[in-house]
């Protein structure tokens, strides 16, 4: 089973014990966070539907916080004794995929309970 999420504006196909860089997300190391998902396959369907895939959930666990790879930006303007050098280090998180799951079993429980209350009443 496979997912497609979406964080910091960028898309990655994620799968249980992933690991995978993504831009800076809030939060120490060993935090669980949910990412939303865009398209789910289980190998035998395939979910695009906004109402299924708003009950699906995919699991992280934050594993780093780090700077990425220092990228030069040099600018340049020929016969005008013009140049100036920049320097940028993004901020990343690396995560580690600990559950893809089609349905929250959470709401599941908790729309148990709801139905189960009114009962008893």
């Amino acid at each position: 089973m496979y997912a497609i999420v979406t964080t910091g504006g960028k898309q990655y196909k994620v799968a249980t014990d992933d690991v995978l860089t993504v831009e800076k997300i809030e939060g120490e190391a060993g935090t669980k966070v949910e990412l939303p998902v865009l398209f789910l396959n289980d190998g035998k369907k395939i979910v695009t539907d906004p109402a299924k895939l708003a009950k699906a959930k995919v699991t992280a666990e934050i594993v780093d916080q780090f700077k990425g790879e220092k990228q030069l930006v040099y600018k340049f303007k020929k016969r005008k004794r013009y140049h100036k050098l920049q320097g940028h280090r993004q901020q990343l998180t690396k995560l580690k995929i600990t559950k893809v799951q089609a349905t929250s079993r959470a709401k599941k429980a908790a729309v148990a309970e709801d139905a189960a209350a009114p009962a008893a009443e």
